[in-house]
C-alpha cells in the first residue's frame, strides 16, 4: 500500500479530475497517475470506479447534509424539501459533470443514511404515509440529479459553440407547422427561475397526495 494514500486523498484526487477532465476521464488509472502511484495501490482502498463513484457521492451527501444542518426549519414540509432541493443542486453544480457522479450510487458511511431520519420524521408527521414520504425524497432528488445534468451538458456543450443553441438558426431549421414549438423555445429560460418554477410543480403534486 502507498504511504500516505487515503480514501480522503483519492477522493479529493478524483473531484479535482473530474472537475479538469469530466466524468468519461474519470479512471482508476487516470486517478493513480495523478495522484504519482501506480494503479494497484488505489485498489486497496477502492476496488473500481464504481466504489470510487461511491466514495465520492458519499463525501457530496456529507457537504448536503452539512449545509442543510445550518438551515433553520421552514414553515413547513415543503420549504423543507425545497430547501433539500437547492442545497442538492448547489452542491451537484460545484463540480464538473457532479449529477452524473451521483446516478447508480451508494453512500459508503451509515452516517448519510441516518440523516435521511429526520425527513422521513418531518414528511410523516405532515401526514405522508413512510411510502410517500420516502417517494417524495426520491422524486426531488431524481428532479434535481435530471435537472444538473441537463444544465450542465447545455452549458459544456453551448460553451464550445455559441451558436449550438442559437433560436434563429432552430426556428429557420424547423421551418413552417411548428409555430407552438418555436414560441415555447422562446420562452424557455435556464438556471434558478427555471429551476424554481418545475421544483414548485413537483412540490404541488407532492401536497396533492396528502390527505
Amino acid at each position: 500500500m502507498a504511504k500516505g494514500i487515503t480514501r480522503e486523498r483519492i477522493v479529493a484526487a478524483a473531484l479535482d479530475l473530474l472537475n479538469d477532465k469530466g466524468m468519461d476521464a474519470l479512471t482508476v488509472r487516470a486517478l493513480a497517475s495523478r495522484l504519482g502511484v501506480g494503479a494497484p495501490a488505489l485498489y486497496w482502498h477502492v476496488r473500481n470506479k464504481q466504489e470510487l463513484l461511491d466514495e465520492m457521492s458519499t463525501f457530496v451527501m456529507r457537504r448536503v447534509t452539512g449545509a442543510l444542518s445550518e438551515i433553520a426549519p421552514g414553515a413547513g414540509w415543503r420549504d423543507d424539501v425545497a430547501a433539500y432541493g437547492r442545497v442538492l443542486r448547489s452542491e451537484y453544480l460545484r463540480h464538473r459533470d457532479g449529477a452524473r457522479i451521483f446516478s447508480g450510487t451508494r453512500f459508503s458511511d451509515p452516517d448519510v443514511v441516518k440523516a435521511k431520519e429526520r425527513w422521513l420524521e418531518r414528511l410523516t408527521g405532515a401526514g405522508f404515509s413512510l411510502a410517500e414520504a420516502d417517494d417524495t425524497l426520491d422524486l426531488v432528488t431524481a428532479f434535481v440529479v435530471g435537472f444538473v445534468i441537463e444544465e450542465q451538458e447545455r452549458g459544456q456543450s453551448g460553451g464550445g459553440d455559441p451558436d449550438r443553441y442559437s433560436l434563429a438558426e432552430r426556428d429557420a431549421w424547423l421551418g413552417e407547422g411548428a409555430e407552438l414549438v418555436k414560441a415555447a423555445g422562446h420562452l424557455r429560460d435556464d438556471g434558478d427561475q427555471r429551476f424554481e418554477r418545475q421544483l414548485g410543480v413537483v412540490l404541488d403534486g407532492l401536497a396533492a397526495r396528502l390527505p
